[in-house]
């Protein structure tokens, strides 16, 4: 978190960024290193439905992954990869867009 907390903040050099995040330890941990231009706030524990990345999890599992035994874990990896790349922006926009983060009314 820290490699990404540091690599974003240099992209965006010039630029405040406010980073959504859920509860998850890394995002939280007391050795993480918040650049200067970059504020942290967390979503409310268990509300899965402000978090667009499950809306993601959920895409991948209806698609790639319904009841279905796999041999390996080549296959699945395989899977996964296959599953990602047939989400396409649209697909990915709608299932993650929220009034109140778009502000569409």
């Amino acid at each position: 978190m820290n490699l990404f907390l540091s690599e974003l903040s240099k992209f965006y050099a010039n630029e405040n960024i406010l980073l959504i995040c859920d509860g998850a330890g890394w995002h939280k941990s007391k050795n993480l290193k918040v650049p200067e231009n970059i504020f942290m706030e967390h979503i409310p524990p268990y509300t899965p439905e402000m978090n667009p990345i499950e809306q993601i999890w959920k895409e991948l599992r209806t698609h790639g992954f319904r009841n279905e035994v796999f041999q390996t874990l080549e296959v699945v990896m395989d899977r996964l990869s296959e599953t990602i790349n047939n989400l396409t922006c649209d697909t990915v926009r709608s299932i993650t867009s929220r009034d109140w983060i778009s502000g569409l009314n």
